[in-house]
């Protein structure tokens, strides 16, 4: 039976009700058109899966406290700046099946919201001395910044390696769930021993969700994403890179040729869908992710059991298990 979100929240349902309070008073603004676009963005907010990841493992390690509630608005606040800005470099109209900030109010002030948003992430760490915090989580920021650069520079030739996939997304993806159960952990006095534990656990979780949100591409269920979205964006993911690198050059030649210049075309796209699939690379990933998701749980049990524990392994199998 799947887990579901709600009996994952439970041992913190009451933090995570007083934290929407608290989010939405620290994106308050006195300009009426700022503050009508933080109600959007507040109205339309996922499963909040990133607080999540920093009370659990604030609970996992010693008290929640004020700060833990700073350190999961700051993830928040940072987190939805970058969301913003992403919207406007890759001029996308929709973003969880809402119309995004650019496309309702153009790129201009779509911007400027992500520039306010990333200020008043900045000031309440500021305001109350979370320096430990902020410098975490600008840190998270500027490797997610120097993955999507990477990925750009390296889409171009369509030809990495595994070990640069998997910079590309510890950077991108990882480093931020690095960062909730770092900050998570560090804002219930943690010692450096158990932050850097809990930032190791937060990265391998983070290298399993971006691979299992690779496998979705290659999937026949209705997901988040359409069937061969990367293969369209020419983005190159683990199941494809292993299966280049288990073709013959001419097989290789072939595909990579049709990713560049057919991507658009539904009949080619399926094309290289197929030969993923022949060259065993949905297996390969899925090996890939499950080693991730179990070397995750190996550093969380050398943490003391607890309710807020057993959450915290529950929400991991949550993003290996979703379908969306």
């Amino acid at each position: 039976m799947a887990i579901k979100i709600k009996d994952i929240q439970a041992p913190i349902s009451k933090e995570m009700l007083d934290f929407e309070k608290k989010f939405r008073q620290s994106m308050k603004s006195n300009v009426m058109l700022l503050d009508k676009i933080m109600t959007y963005i507040v109205k339309r907010k996922g499963k909040q899966m990133r607080p999540m990841f920093v009370f659990l493992s604030a609970g996992t390690v010693g008290q929640i406290g004020d700060s833990t509630y700073r350190g999961a608005s700051l993830i928040e606040l940072l987190h939805t700046a970058t969301l913003v800005h992403d919207d406007v470099v890759d001029e996308s109209t929709y973003r969880r099946g809402f119309f995004s900030v650019n496309a309702l109010w153009k790129n201009k002030i779509a911007v400027l919201v992500g520039d306010f948003l990333l200020s008043r992430g900045m000031l309440l760490s500021i305001d109350h001395g979370d320096f430990d915090l902020l410098k975490i989580v600008s840190e998270a920021i500027r490797e997610m910044s120097e993955g999507e650069i990477l990925q750009m520079e390296k889409a171009k030739k369509l030809d990495i390696t595994e070990e640069v996939y998997y910079e590309i997304i510890r950077q991108k993806t990882a480093s931020l769930i690095t960062a909730c159960c770092k900050v998570g952990t560090a804002s219930a006095g943690g010692d450096p021993v158990a932050i850097q534990s809990m930032g190791e656990f937060g990265e391998k979780v983070g290298m399993a969700f971006q691979i299992k949100d690779d496998l979705f591409d290659y999937g026949t269920q209705e997901v988040g994403k359409p069937l061969g979205i990367d293969i369209r964006e020419k983005k190159m993911t683990l199941p494809l890179i292993h299966a280049l690198n288990n073709s013959s050059k001419v097989e290789k030649k072939h595909i990579i040729k049709t990713i560049k210049k057919h991507s658009e075309d539904s009949a080619k796209v399926n094309e290289v869908i197929a030969f993923v699939k022949e060259k065993g690379g949905i297996e390969y990933a899925t090996e890939v992710m499950n080693k991730f998701h179990s070397d995750a749980i190996d550093i969380l049990h050398t943490f003391p059991k607890s309710e807020k524990r057993t959450s915290l392994e529950q929400l991991v199998q949550f993003t290996i298990d979703r379908t969306k």
